[in-house]
């Protein structure tokens, strides 16, 4: 067996299962710890106040803008760049008919593809950069931070090069790396990406039953 038959055959499923059954683990192991019982007596709605927070917190609050925040910017750029590149990019689309919905969906055209891969490469590395620079976010940041960071910088990166479809050994390269993060991703605190709702839910509906709004 060759090594494109191996990353496209057996590491693709390996990747895939370990990154359903490992991401479906650590959320059904946060599920079931459950809250503490609450015998306070309740101000308000406890439901109420964790929808508010799910989604107020898409907004950050107006002191986090003042003066120059360009991580805050950043954190923006990132997200809705790398979100629009996973969903609407050409091969992406095409990889999630052929291999895992068997239906297909409108791609964004070249320039939308070119702009958000650039505010996805910007808002990485200033986010990276930050972490590293700012004392603060240096001092908690972890290994598992600036190896997922990397990853995620490397993945981006041959998606890039492999997106002319020039040379085979670049998509299998990306292709690998993807599925290496894949790997990682359920161990790692790139897991916010499914359990942000699960905590931002849970503060919300503490305070929210005592009348507090976050």
């Amino acid at each position: 067996m060759s090594i494109s038959q191996i990353i496209d055959g057996p590491l693709w499923y390996l990747a895939l299962a370990v990154f359903l059954i490992g991401a479906a683990w650590r959320l059904l192991a946060i599920l079931f710890m459950g809250l503490r019982r609450d015998y306070s007596e309740a101000r308000r709605s406890g439901s109420v106040g964790a929808i508010r927070a799910i989604f107020s917190r898409f907004v950050p609050e107006r002191a986090m803008w003042s003066g120059v925040r360009m991580h805050v910017l950043a954190g923006y750029l990132f997200h809705l760049g790398l979100f629009a590149l996973l969903l609407f990019a050409v091969p992406h689309v095409e990889f999630y008919r052929d291999k895992l919905f068997g239906t297909g969906w409108t791609a964004m055209p070249h320039w939308a593809f070119v702009l958000a891969s650039e505010a996805a490469f910007l808002g990485l590395l200033i986010l990276w950069l930050n972490r590293v620079l700012n004392p603060v976010t240096r001092m908690i940041s972890s290994t598992g931070d600036h190896l997922a960071s990397i990853l995620t910088f490397l993945v981006m990166l041959s998606g890039c090069l492999a997106l002319g479809r020039a040379h085979e050994s670049l998509r299998l390269v990306h292709f690998f790396l993807v599925e290496m993060l894949m790997i990682y991703f359920p161990f790692s605190s790139l897991m916010h990406a499914f359990t942000f709702v699960i905590s931002r839910g849970a503060l919300g509906a503490h305070y929210g039953r005592r009348g507090v709004s976050v």
